[in-house]
């Protein structure tokens, strides 16, 4: 089948097969296959509706066609924590915050992600004003994985693939026309972390990417999203909502709905989570380490990280997690990962 007689098969409503999915993915990559097909398919894919088969086919598809960083010696052990990104909360950089956690408590951290879009500053803007280079090569991301326990891998750089795609998603996106790939990229992290909390920006598609992720293959996952009632919802667990989750894995029996008291945690206001640019969220970080932060948001970056400690398996329940995360931000120990940060990256 061309992408065209994939486009009918789906405007009649009917679903793809994983397989199904896996060849338009790759049909999406060729140079040949005119823009206009493309952008017809994205849309009526979306108008549809994506289920998890579709999702997995396209992020197995992807996952094949990356650049590989190497980064397997730390894989059995990795965890990616991020989220899709589109919540337009404004929130500060809650997920990078929790990364530098998760290295300080000896947990392999693969980030894998690209430049803000929705947001005034992203994960890897801060990152890149900590000092970190986003575009490293291969050998800089292994020895940062030694020394820090961490890295950053900027998609763009391990994805060739999308090259041939950006220009259709441009398009739609300028017509205000979302498409799978609005999701993808949390799915398809080229150094394929056995862990991951993942969040997402719509409780509608929590059951989608809990199948996608499923597929991958992963040891335990978690998929995250905050109900903020009016105020919309959060791509991340937080202190300000009540919490969706649908775990994968080993942790599929983790809850799927509750508040923070759940785990002996206080509730707090969103307008406590807001970021804002660069020097603002640098501000906020500073504070936070200093525990000078805003209650809700140190709670936030500790619910976060404890869960993603719980999912590595670094701690036996939620709640002690909560307590490492918490100590590790107050301690010092996530200010001096952070210095041990910029020391590396200015030294290469």
């Amino acid at each position: 089948m061309d992408l065209q007689e994939f486009t009918l098969t789906i405007s009649a409503g009917n679903n793809l097969t994983y397989d199904q999915a896996f060849q338009v993915a790759g049909l999406m990559t060729q140079s040949e296959v005119p823009q206009d097909e493309k952008a017809a398919f994205l849309t009526q894919l979306a108008q549809k509706g994506e289920v998890s088969d579709e999702v997995a086919g396209f992020a197995a598809c992807f996952r094949e066609l990356a650049r590989n960083p190497g980064l397997e010696k730390w894989q059995a052990s990795a965890i990616d924590v991020c989220g899709t990104g589109g919540d337009k909360q404004g929130t500060f950089n809650i997920s990078t915050t929790t990364t530098f956690v998760l290295s300080a408590a000896g947990v392999p951290v693969f980030k894998h992600g690209n430049r803000s879009i929705t947001s005034k500053c992203g994960s890897s803007n801060l990152l890149e004003a900590i000092g970190v280079k986003i575009d490293a090569d291969d050998a800089t991301l292994r020895k940062s994985m030694e020394e820090l326990g961490f890295c950053f891998m900027f998609a763009p750089a391990f994805h060739p693939a999308f090259k041939e795609i950006m220009p259709v998603r441009q398009a739609l996106a300028a017509k205000g026309q979302r498409s799978i790939f609005n999701i993808l990229g949390p799915l398809i992290n080229p150094a394929h972390p056995a862990y991951q909390l993942l969040g997402v920006f719509s409780p509608s598609i929590i059951e989608v990417m809990a199948g996608a992720l499923e597929k991958v293959g992963l040891k335990s996952g978690v998929i995250a999203h905050c109900d903020l009632g009016e105020s919309g919802g959060m791509d991340e667990f937080s202190v300000a909502g009540g919490n969706l989750a649908k775990g994968i894995g080993k942790l599929r029996s983790f809850p799927g709905t509750w508040d923070v008291e759940k785990f002996k945690i206080e509730p707090g206001k969103l307008s406590e989570l807001e970021g804002g640019d660069v020097a603002v969220n640098l501000q906020i970080l500073d504070s936070l380490l200093a525990g000078n932060a805003p209650k809700a948001l140190q709670d936030t970056v500790a619910l976060n990280a404890g869960i993603a400690l719980y999912i590595a398996e670094k701690c036996s329940s939620v709640e002690d997690g909560f307590a490492t995360a918490t100590d590790l931000l107050l301690g010092g120990e996530v200010r001096a990962k952070i210095s041990d940060t910029k020391e590396f990256y200015s030294s290469i």
